[in-house]
Parts: structure tokens; C-alpha cells; sequence
């Protein structure tokens, strides 16, 4: 039975990583040919570099650690932890990695053709203010955030509890840039718009 759910959870946390960033890339295409040019993209400063490095960690370690995941009673950071592999927590997960989703594509419907992954300075931001833009600064990295909640639900292993804390550690800086470049574009207006919302849960 345990072996037979492990391999469940871990066809559902591939799925997971392969239909959100298989969306990312074809927002991306599809943002592309709509303005023209990269969304940003190529990272442009040494921050961001490092930035791209510790996404990349986060994408491979959750498209790859259900290939390394070594069962019960090990002692390795890819060991499963035997008193949250349960049912009820995997329901959990899979309820986090679907609400997570779902969140996500609700953030690409506000945002539209404004959709960008990096800061380009001399660009002039568009801000949004519609759909969880209305709550929140940054929602994507929360559904984010979410999504990675659940495989470590679905695959609770140390590796799985690293990856949303280097996650978690990324997108408070890259949210944080974000927000002075933000400032900088979209002056008092989005002065105001910090006042009445906040960065990861509402105000």
C-alpha cells in the first residue's frame, strides 16, 4: 500500500512541475509575440543571476526529487518522513498543488500581456490592480509558494522543506526589487496602492 501511494505522489508532483513551468514557457511565447520582444526574461544584474541560480535548484529538485526519494528509515535529505506520509496529508497536498494552480492562472488572467519575469528599468510599468492584485502585491509567488507546500505534503522529505525555503528566501528578495522598481515607475500611485495591500497576504 505505502509503495503503491508513494509512486502516486510521485507521478503527481512531476505532473505538477511539468504543467506549471510547460505554462510558464508558453505564457512566456505567448507574451512575447504579443509585445514583441523577451518579457524580461535574460537576467540582467548579478542579483538576478544568483536569483536564476536558486530557481533553477527549486525546478530541478521539484521536477527530479521524485526520481531520488529513498523510502522510510534512511538518513539522507531525500528520505521520506514517515510520521507526515499519511493519507490526510497527501489529500492536503494535492488540494495545495490544485488551489495553487488555480491561482496561478487567475494571476495570468489580471495580468494579461503585463505579464513579466524580470525588472527591466526602462520599461514603464503598467500597475495591476484587478483580480488577487487587489489583495496582494505579489500572488503569483504566493500560489507559488502554495504549490511547493503541497509536494512537500505529497513528498515530505528534508529536500522538499529546502526547496520552499530557498523559494520562500528568492521571492522576498526578487519581491522586494520589484517593488522599489515599482515605485520608481509608477510613483504615488503605487505608494497608495502599497498602503491599502500587502506583499504576501492581505492588508
Amino acid at each position: 500500500m505505502a509503495g503503491s501511494q508513494l509512486v502516486l505522489r510521485q507521478i503527481i508532483v512531476i505532473l505538477s512541475a511539468v504543467i506549471y513551468w510547460g505554462g510558464v514557457i508558453i505564457l512566456a511565447r505567448r507574451v512575447r509575440k504579443e509585445i514583441g520582444r523577451s518579457p524580461n526574461i535574460k537576467p540582467k544584474s548579478p542579483k538576478e543571476r544568483l536569483l536564476w541560480m536558486g530557481w533553477f535548484f527549486v525546478i530541478a529538485g521539484w521536477l527530479g526529487q521524485p526520481f531520488l526519494v529513498q523510502g522510510f528509515n534512511k538518513h539522507g535529505i531525500f528520505s521520506l518522513l514517515t510520521p507526515l506520509f499519511n493519507t490526510w496529508v497527501m489529500i492536503s497536498g494535492i488540494l495545495l498543488v490544485v488551489l495553487g494552480y488555480a491561482g496561478t492562472l487567475w494571476c495570468y488572467s489580471a495580468l494579461g500581456g503585463s505579464w513579466r519575469i524580470g525588472v527591466n528599468k526602462n520599461e514603464r510599468a503598467v500597475l495591476i490592480k484587478k483580480g488577487p492584485y487587489g489583495f496582494i502585491r505579489h500572488p503569483i509567488y504566493v500560489f507559488q509558494i502554495i504549490m511547493l507546500a503541497g509536494v512537500a505534503c505529497l513528498l515530505p522529505t528534508l529536500f522538499s522543506f529546502m526547496v520552499l525555503l530557498i523559494h520562500f528566501a528568492c521571492v522576498m528578495i526578487k519581491a522586494k526589487d520589484e517593488e522599489a522598481y515599482l515605485l520608481v515607475s509608477c510613483g504615488p500611485e503605487y505608494k497608495d496602492y502599497c498602503a491599502r495591500t500587502g506583499r504576501f497576504l492581505p492588508k
